[in-house]
């Protein structure tokens, strides 16, 4: 394809350039534990150690040693290794959850291996031929699940109560395709089906629809909103948040199960509603209600494609393993899923998918880019496929994607677009023969991206699509309002984007 003359060669390899050295400074290994155990989004006092925890799993004492090979004394002073309790309530002090290898971090604020944003940084490695950091960050997820009983929101203690959107199984598969280790493969299925049965059974599966939801299992406050998301009159974003329920009409949800206005306080269902809705990934949007804590209530389109995905992924794997009876077990769910989809998350009046509410039976009218995961996931009918397209104009924006239609002050809504929601999209258009649109999305994302490139000399977490700008804080009102350098997902998806246009 022809490029435009703001995709000019020397500007895309001056990208391509900062992104390869980038993966080098978002790489964390033993010898920058202490720089991994920093954690800007806690209170913590100066004096005191930096805790990094080591699973009960392991050999302690040989971890320590290990430790102090890489690290010098002076470091290893301002850190305390600990054994991580069996118990999460039992942890009053948090903490860096260890692993063994080197991954990628996503950069600013988030100075930790996250779940979903692993995914778009692995596929960035693999473009990059990063080949044993490609691994590596395969294998700290397994890891997770073998040693802390899910792939976390990311590896710190007061995220051990909470996943992130299963992609693990399409990170497997990515690297096997390029490995074709096959022993290593075989090794991964116990923990891809440990991950998945997560996933499928209560709290996180419905019974009634047979679709699963988000699910965070801590309860309170999530600690890390309470220091680092404030604003400058010195307010919590759960602060903000009384305050929005004292001043507006919600009638999106019965507020009463959130906020009791009689105390002027946040009920325990808001935190669990909080932390689940942190669980999805879409931190934070209106998509199931303000500050979406209705999301307990909801079968999200997003995480029902990446289920439907996995059973999909686990067939192919037992395919290449040779296990016939297994493939069509998994053949079969994923069948039965798709069914689920249709029935349920698909909306013919509208033509998206749209996330279903479990009490009322009945689909939330809140547009969201999500509708084009079942493109890009191939669950989509040519005519479910041909409907969205034809919707692609709700989404469509200067700079991209827009993440939703609404603008309500929160990161994840209008007039923000993010990089992995525009790949999601250009690939599922794409998937369906709509080229020509699924290109236009990429070549406006790469034009703002590059464009605000030359402008700040780096590339960040989300970007206002409306206006082409990095510049967001001052339009967001809930949440963390800094716009992260780095960065893991965004640097990923350019090279995707980039492949994809043949540039």
């Amino acid at each position: 394809m022809t490029t435009s003359p703001a995709l000019a060669t020397s500007q895309i390899d001056a990208v391509r350039a900062h992104i390869k050295k980038t993966w080098k400074t978002l790489t964390r290994s033993h010898e920058h534990l202490l720089q991994s155990a920093k954690d800007t989004k806690l209170d913590h006092k100066t004096e005191t150690p930096w805790i990094v925890y080591i699973s009960p799993q392991e050999d302690c004492p040989n971890v320590q040693t290990v430790l102090e090979r890489s690290l010098s004394p002076k470091e290893m002073e301002q850190m305390q290794i600990r054994t991580l309790p069996t118990e999460v309530e039992a942890i009053r002090d948090h903490g860096l959850l260890y692993l063994p290898g080197p991954y990628v971090v996503p950069g600013g604020r988030f100075n930790e291996m996250y779940g979903w944003d692993s995914y778009f940084i692995l596929l960035g490695l693999l473009r990059d031929e990063e080949w044993d950091l490609a691994k590596s960050q395969v294998d700290q997820l397994l890891y997770q699940v073998q040693h802390y009983g899910t792939i976390l929101n990311s590896n710190r203690t007061y995220m051990l109560s909470r996943s992130q959107p299963p992609v693990l199984s399409m990170m497997v598969l990515a690297l096997f395709q390029h490995t074709q280790d096959e022993e290593w493969l075989r090794s991964a299925v116990p923990l891809l089906e440990q991950f998945y049965y997560y996933w499928v059974v209560p709290p996180h599966l419905n019974p009634a629809t047979g679709l699963s939801r988000f699910y965070a299992f801590g309860e309170g406050p999530a600690p890390e909103v309470l220091f680092s998301e404030q604003d400058e009159q010195g307010r919590s974003h759960y602060d903000r948040v009384k305050e929005y329920y004292k001043t507006f009409e919600v009638d999106d949800y019965d507020v009463s199960l959130y906020y009791d206005r009689e105390n002027d306080e946040l009920t325990n269902l808001f935190y669990k509603g909080d932390r689940t809705m942190r669980e999805s990934g879409f931190d934070i949007t209106n998509r199931f209600g303000p500050f979406s804590v209705d999301i307990l209530h909801y079968a999200p389109v997003c995480l029902n494609s990446l289920l439907y995905q996995m059973e999909q992924d686990l067939a192919e794997i037992h395919t290449v393993l040779g296990n016939e009876e297994l493939v069509q077990q998994w053949r079969e769910r994923a069948d039965i899923r798709r069914d689920r989809i249709d029935q349920c998350l698909w909306d013919e009046e509208q033509g998206l998918y749209l996330d279903y509410h479990f009490q009322s039976g009945e689909r939330r009218r809140y547009e969201f880019a999500t509708t084009f995961y079942p493109l890009w996931i191939g669950l989509a009918s040519d005519a479910q496929a041909k409907r969205v397209a034809e919707n692609l104009s709700l989404f469509e924006a200067p700079g991209g994607i827009f993440t939703s239609t609404r603008v309500t002050g929160n990161q994840w809504d209008a007039p923000f677009g993010w990089a992995p929601l525009t790949l999601i999209a250009v690939l599922g258009l794409h998937r369906y023969g709509y080229h020509k649109e699924g290109d236009r999305i990429a070549q406006k994302f790469l034009v703002m991206v590059i464009e605000e490139f030359k402008r700040h000399k780096t590339l960040v977490e989300k970007y206002d699509v409306e206006h082409c700008s990095a510049n967001v804080s001052d339009e967001i009102c809930f949440g963390y309002s800094s716009n992260e350098v780095g960065f893991g997902w965004t640097n990923g998806v350019i090279l995707e984007l980039l492949a994809a246009l043949n540039l």
